[in-house]
């Protein structure tokens, strides 16, 4: 018979039992974590202070860059917590909590998703209309449904987890706490909790995932009807930078849930990937491929150098 405990803190094993690769793990981790932080504080500064970027889709991109911000800090924060002190216990409620947090970024970064690529669709497909349609109350009214709705479609499995107590083991071979780690290694029932995590992963990730990709397949479809190359080249760099995030964060996901993997190393490098790496990148990829954020970049750094 397995032992069954009472939990009341976990033992987080980290990244690495190797103490060289953990340390050297925790500090690029840090480094990733502060390129996020100043990536995404730079976009929110650069949209605050240029009028030219109040626009709607540069209102959803700041909502994109604070879960950029919240995402990192909520999970990655135990990893940089054991390098600095050492501690690798976490109390059972800050373990739930940090299921939760994680479960309501992660569903609503991928409704605010669908919502920029509905902005992205009338802004190809319907161009005469897009001030009318993406005006300040839709665009506030999608942001406040993003937002309200990854905190609620998280509830149901956050109040069957905190019924649970009895667990086979206290210790945790990852670096954060993951629902279905806890789902595995509980003793209690966890046919509901099962049913609950499927139900949701229907609602929170395919149904965004469908609504986006018919989004494409409308915006794709109009964009090779446009005669004009230059026409075709400029509808496709509009959207290009959405894209590029979007395949990003599905491919992450089907990786790291709906493939199998053979070992716990891979597991944690790929949930780092889609807790570090990828709110890294986003920033830039806006950055990089995009002209209007350059622009104003380059305007703040011109008004900056005129001062001194």
């Amino acid at each position: 018979m397995k032992n069954k405990t009472m939990v009341t803190y976990f033992i987080l094993k980290g990244v690495s039992d190797v103490p060289e690769v953990q340390i050297v793990i925790s500090l690029l981790v840090l480094l990733i974590y502060l390129i996020t932080l100043g990536g995404n504080l730079t976009i929110l500064l650069l949209v605050w202070l240029d009028s030219h970027l109040h626009t709607p889709m540069y209102f959803f991109l700041c909502n994109l860059s604070i879960l950029n911000i919240f995402t990192p800090t909520v999970t990655l924060h135990k990893i940089l917590v054991m390098f600095v002190t050492g501690n690798n216990v976490m109390s059972f409620i800050h373990c739930t909590t940090q299921v939760y947090c994680f479960g309501w970024f992660g569903g609503n970064e991928l409704i605010l998703l669908t919502a920029m690529s509905y902005d992205r669709y009338i802004a190809i497909c319907s161009p005469l209309n897009y001030s009318s349609v993406m005006n300040s109350r839709v665009c506030a009214g999608l942001t406040t449904f993003s937002w309200s709705i990854g905190l609620l479609e998280f509830l149901p499995i956050m109040i069957t987890l905190l019924q649970f107590s009895c667990y086979a083991s206290n210790v945790i071979n990852h670096f954060l706490c993951d629902i279905m780690i806890l789902k595995n290694i509980t003793c209690n029932d966890n046919s509901i909790l099962e049913l609950e995590i499927f139900t949701m992963g229907a609602l929170s990730v395919f149904t965004p995932f469908f609504l986006t990709f018919i989004s494409y397949v409308i915006i794709i479809a109009t964009i090779l009807r446009i005669k004009s190359t230059t026409g075709r080249s400029k509808a496709f760099y509009t959207c290009s930078s959405h894209l590029t995030v979007v395949s990003l964060l599905y491919t992450s996901l089907v990786c790291q849930y709906l493939t199998p993997s053979s070992t716990f190393i891979s597991t944690k490098l790929l949930t780092l990937l889609n807790t570090a790496v990828i709110p890294m990148l986003n920033p830039f990829i806006y950055s990089l491929k995009n002209t209007d954020v350059k622009t104003a970049l380059q305007r703040k750094m011109k008004y900056l150098r005129s001062m001194f």
